[in-house]
């Protein structure tokens, strides 16, 4: 049974979309063997690797910051590779992104280490299966989203150069999640401090982050924090996510500690 958590992303997923996107979106809302994955993934995530969130609000949350993107991308008048290159639509790109932020830690539920290969290797069916009804009858649009969808997946811990725009906003999309709500379940099952654990207490010091449209670029991130801690989610994580990403170009960052001056990143 889904989370009220869940629940609410799910809604706020489907009011950001329509036509086959949200088609789409209601396919993977409602596969049962996405949701077994992901619930796994956390259940090793947390339970047996002491990790954050790595499950179906993370994977929600992950889609709706890379919609989120790739839609201020089309507002500049940004072309995204599957427009640019394959004769595909806009509307393509976002069942990419959605679908690949989705799954894109599903290997979790193998394990931490080469994650990303694993959860490639578990999407791969499952995509021929969803991609089918998504698109039917038309077998080069369900080859060009699986292969862009994999590189998505493969490339969202940046240990493998990605090139797309849609994979580079997954990418980021991944780092921004990074609020203090993602390390609230590890705090409470192991309160006590060990070494590592800087992931847990510096995301729990962020309070938010928001993406928008920047004032010079397409794309704004900011992030407040509560604690100066905070930083280390901005500079060993997100920020180290955007340098291999193929949308830096295209990003404002900003950060800083609630009542102080924001530090610009780029």
């Amino acid at each position: 049974m889904k989370s009220p958590k869940e629940v609410s992303l799910d809604a706020k997923i489907l009011s950001m979309v329509s036509g086959k996107v949200l088609k789409a979106a209601e396919i993977i809302l409602a596969d049962d063997e996405i949701q077994h994955l992901q619930d796994y993934a956390n259940i090793v995530s947390i339970k047996r690797l002491d990790h954050n969130d790595h499950g179906p609000v993370h994977m929600r949350k992950v889609a709706i910051n890379a919609l989120k993107m790739i839609k201020l991308l089309k507002e500049s008048g940004i072309e995204l590779n599957l427009e640019k290159e394959a004769g595909c639509g806009f509307e393509d790109s976002m069942i990419v992104v959605l679908i690949a932020g989705f799954i894109h830690d599903i290997g979790m539920s193998v394990g931490r280490e080469n994650h990303e290969q694993m959860g490639a290797l578990l999407a791969s069916s499952l995509l021929d299966r969803i991609l089918g009804v998504i698109y039917e009858n038309d077998h080069y649009k369900k080859v060009v989203a699986k292969s862009m969808i994999t590189e998505c997946i493969v490339g969202h811990m940046a240990t493998q150069k990605i090139y797309s725009l849609e994979a580079g906003s997954i990418l980021i999309a991944d780092g921004c999640d990074m609020e203090k709500g993602r390390a609230r379940i590890p705090m409470m099952l192991h309160p006590d401090a060990k070494v590592g654990d800087i992931h847990k207490y510096s995301s729990s010091a962020v309070e938010s982050v928001k993406i928008g449209k920047g004032e010079n670029r397409p794309i704004r991130i900011t992030v407040e924090m509560n604690e100066s801690v905070g930083f280390f989610q901005i500079e060993e994580v997100l920020f180290r996510k955007i340098n291999s990403s193929s949308i830096k170009p295209y990003i404002e960052l900003y950060a800083g500690v609630i009542g102080k001056e924001m530090k610009c990143y780029l």
